[in-house]
């Protein structure tokens, strides 16, 4: 059974840092491409970063600067470090792990990211 469950989400001032995490079972996570995207209220879910299993990543505009994506294959864990949070960053933030060749994708159930004064 394969599970991504993440955590570390919460509520934080403007201008905060929270570190999220990801850990995954029941998959070889080495070869999976991972992601962190979110969906905030009345808006599509959209992608944040990823990190590909060859070790590139790549961010959405909005977040580039404050936001780093790494993922720890000993531990089967993908993080996200956010930076200088902003209000437009509340969303709910989700898990993802993706092998394209095989056509296998996966999701999390979702922690939720409220940056409010």
């Amino acid at each position: 059974q394969v599970q991504l469950v993440e955590s570390g989400g919460g509520l934080v001032q403007p201008g905060g840092s929270l570190r999220l995490s990801c850990v995954v079972s029941g998959i070889i996570f080495s070869f999976y491409d991972m992601g962190w995207y979110r969906q905030a209220p009345g808006k599509q879910r959209e992608l944040v970063a990823a990190h590909t299993s060859g070790r590139s990543t790549n961010y959405a505009d909005s977040v580039k600067g404050r936001f780093t994506i790494s993922r720890d294959n000993a531990k089967n864990t993908v993080y996200l470090q956010m930076n200088s949070l902003k209000p437009e960053d509340t969303a709910v933030y989700y898990c993802n792990a993706k092998e394209s060749t095989i056509g296998r994708e996966y999701w999390g159930q979702g922690t939720a990211v409220t940056v409010s004064s």
